[in-house]
């Protein structure tokens, strides 16, 4: 990731990505302004931004579409702020791979403190160890699959580079360095989001949903991940290290 971090920001409205562009570049940011997904489509293949502030209401491609798009090309973070409040929105935010979800009118300090938030967890660097457990860098790897502590990467059993939103990277390294144990709900929010959690991050479900896609031969019927009726989840496989 560059030394100043590279945000798009992508809405209909020019007065609301001014305001936004005028903000970030005020707390060290620099700022793309589009206002249409093809437009965020040559930027990105010009220009990568290392995160993105998509707004759901555009007019012709929905947001939604563009956010998929954006996680079958790209690896960057997603930001979706929007004028959505409904949680039937803010769950399908999460499925097609946001990192976060803000509705209008929002606080611009805690959208800052948001997109930081986000962009810690994208950095290449080791993440930081959870509680009571020694930092653990270098490569994990169970039932074939091998995760990449330092290079935030994770490769299937084939070999092959699989692409993991930075949400989705911290919760199977929480996984990771806990195999065999049933993690709660709350533990596993703790871990991966800290202090930065909000009750909407309670969908937990919803990001361990994700990962199973990318990691089970059968999402309905997981067998590296398993949930324990009234308890959590828990890695079946055993990890090693190395």
């Amino acid at each position: 990731m560059k030394n100043t971090p590279h945000i798009a920001v992508l809405d209909d409205e020019p007065d609301i990505t001014e305001l936004l562009a005028g903000y970030l570049q005020g707390h060290g940011f620099r700022v793309s302004q589009v206002h249409e997904g093809r437009a965020l489509t040559a930027l990105m293949e010009t220009d990568p931004a290392d995160l993105v502030l998509l707004d759901l209401g555009l007019p012709g491609e929905d947001g939604f579409t563009i956010a998929r798009r954006m996680r079958e090309s790209w690896r960057c973070g997603l930001i979706i702020v929007t004028g959505r409040g409904d949680a039937v929105d803010k769950v399908v935010g999460l499925e097609v791979g946001a990192d976060d979800y803000v509705t209008k009118p929002f606080d611009l300090r805690e959208l800052v403190a948001r997109v930081k938030a986000v962009l810690r967890r994208l950095a290449p660097a080791t993440p930081a160890p959870v509680a009571n457990q020694p930092a653990s860098a270098g490569k994990l790897r169970f039932a074939g699959w091998q995760l990449d502590t330092g290079s935030r990467s994770l490769r299937n059993p084939q070999g092959e580079s699989v692409v993991l939103t930075g949400g989705e990277f911290d919760l199977l390294h929480v996984f990771t360095l806990h195999p065999g144990r049933v993690l709660s709900r709350d533990f596993l929010l703790e871990q991966t989001r800290g202090r930065e959690a909000t009750p909407f991050d309670r969908t937990i479900d919803v990001q361990v949903g994700r990962l199973r896609k990318k990691i089970e031969s059968d999402a309905d019927d997981p067998q590296l991940i398993r949930s324990v009726r009234g308890a959590g989840y828990m890695l079946v496989p055993p990890v090693s290290h190395g």
